[in-house]
C-alpha cells in the first residue's frame, strides 16, 4: 500500500462513520443541541465541508467543486449560535455537497506524488498541519473529531449507539 492509499483509508473511515451517524437523523434532528455551547450538527457539517474545501483548495488549486453561494459565510463561527432552520440546509443538501467535495478531495489526492505529500502547506493551515499529506489525512480525522459530539446528540435524541 502506498501513502495515498493509506491516507484514503483514513478519509474513507471518516465518511463511513459520517454516513452511519446521519442515516437516521431528520432535518430537525440536525438542529438539536444537547447542551448550551455545543454546535448543532447542521452547523458542524457546513463547517466540515467548508474546511475541507478550503484546505484542499490551498494545496491543489482548482481541484474542488464550487460551494453554493454564501455557503462558507452561513457556516462561519459567527453563525454557529443560530437555531433558525432557515439559516441552514436540509440533510439531503448537505450530503450532496459533502459528496461532491469529497470526490474532489479524492481526485486531488490521487493526482499527488509522494514528493507532493511531503510539501509544506500554506497559511493558515501550516501552524497545525506539517505537510500536504497531513492536510489530506485531516479530511478523515476532522470529521471523526466532530463525531464525538454527534454521538452525544444522537443519545439525547434517543438513538442507539452505533459503534
Amino acid at each position: 500500500m502506498d501513502s495515498r492509499a493509506a491516507i484514503k483509508l483514513c478519509i474513507d473511515m471518516g465518511k463511513k462513520v459520517t454516513d452511519a451517524y446521519l442515516a437516521d437523523l431528520t432535518d430537525a434532528d440536525l438542529l438539536k443541541r444537547p447542551c448550551p455551547g455545543i454546535n448543532h450538527i447542521a452547523w458542524q457539517i457546513g463547517h466540515l465541508i467548508s474546511g475541507e474545501h478550503a484546505m484542499v483548495s490551498a494545496v491543489a488549486p482548482g481541484s474542488m467543486p464550487d460551494l453554493p453561494a454564501g455557503f462558507m459565510e452561513k457556516h462561519s463561527k459567527e453563525k454557529a449560535q443560530s437555531d433558525n432552520p432557515a439559516d441552514f440546509l436540509k440533510k439531503d443538501e448537505y450530503i450532496q455537497i459533502m459528496n461532491a467535495q469529497r470526490e474532489g478531495t479524492l481526485k486531488a489526492l490521487a493526482a499527488l506524488s509522494d514528493a507532493d505529500l511531503d510539501k509544506p502547506v500554506p497559511e493558515p493551515f501550516n501552524h497545525f498541519l506539517g505537510n500536504t499529506g497531513a492536510l489530506f489525512s485531516m479530511q478523515g480525522s476532522h470529521w471523526l473529531m466532530h463525531h464525538g459530539q454527534w454521538a452525544v446528540i444522537r443519545r439525547v435524541l434517543g438513538r442507539p449507539p452505533l459503534f
